[in-house]
């Protein structure tokens, strides 16, 4: 892969969306502006939609594109600072204390100091991030945000603000490359309004058929055009629809790939049946989908 300086950042919305599909990612266009104007103007990027839409994935092929470190911090329910920020070696600290002891010498001010040093800190994503120094600035990723807690989306507004985390030991570090930030939620639950006023925001949504289509198409290059439509057919009307889980665009594309190692050439009532494993995820969705509905769904 070509590295690229901050000079190659995409200019224009058409740069942006050529960008991110060199890399395979078919964006939408108030996608394209959302993103161009979060790198042009260093803002971080608040992502939010359904399961399975792509929100992810844009920070993946973002950093791809860029020739960029990825930093990903996977949010989830009781994540703390010691997780996601730093937190000190204390086995390494104890060593250097008894060594120091066994040497005859006092732990005073000065050595206290040196063990809350650097040399003892072990970085998590967010300190990772800030502490970046490559001439591309790394892209990171706080995934699925809505699972943290609120006292955590609190910690990330020194972040988000100032691209900064206080250390008590150590005081602010502040980032010398800012890194592009991506933050996705899956709306479980509703972010606090403090975060989302430190980025710009984007709703990403199921795309429509045209775009569905060419992404399966590029996804599962082994499925005929036959199958790709069906499939993206299928799984549009499945989408209107009362399941418990909608299915994403990786459905699709995990389909349309495993009708094509079936060497599946049309599908029937049958075949999705078979196969509906594949496309959706909860028994009792499953059951909805009765022989009649199915052949319904399939326009026969």
């Amino acid at each position: 892969m070509t590295s690229k300086s901050l000079s190659t950042l995409p200019e224009t919305v058409e740069q942006t969306m050529s960008l991110l599909a060199q890399q395979g990612y078919i964006a939408h266009r108030s996608l394209a502006v959302t993103l161009l104007l979060a790198l042009k103007l260093g803002r971080p990027l608040f992502l939010e939609g359904e399961p399975g839409v792509g929100k992810t994935e844009v920070a993946k092929v973002l950093a791809a594109a860029l020739g960029s470190k990825l930093i990903r911090m996977q949010c989830y329910e009781g994540i703390d600072i010691s997780t996601a920020v730093y937190e000190w070696n204390y086995p390494a600290q104890m060593l250097a204390i008894r060594m120091l002891e066994a040497a005859g010498e006092k732990v005073d001010s000065e050595f206290k100091k040196h063990i809350y040093s650097e040399e003892f800190l072990i970085k998590r994503p967010l300190l990772e991030a800030l502490s970046s120094t490559n001439d591309i600035p790394a892209v990171l990723l706080i995934d699925e945000l809505d699972r943290a807690d609120e006292p955590f989306e609190a910690y990330l507004l020194e972040l988000l603000s100032d691209f900064q985390v206080t250390i008590p030991e150590m005081g602010t570090i502040s980032s010398q490359r800012r890194p592009l930030v991506i933050l996705t939620s899956n709306r479980t639950r509703e972010i606090h309004d403090a975060v989302k006023r430190r980025c710009f925001y984007s709703w990403v949504d199921y795309p429509d058929a045209e775009r569905e289509y060419q992404i399966v198409k590029l996804k599962a290059p082994q499925a005929t055009e036959l199958i790709a439509a069906q499939v993206v057919s299928f799984v549009q009307k499945l989408r209107g629809e009362d399941l418990f889980k909608k299915p994403g665009i990786a459905e699709s594309i995990d389909w349309a790939n495993a009708l094509a190692q079936l060497g599946v050439g049309e599908l029937d009532v049958e075949t999705v049946q078979q196969t509906m494993g594949v496309v959706l995820k909860y028994q009792d969705d499953i059951e909805l989908m009765s022989e009649q509905q199915i052949s319904k769904l399939l326009g026969h």
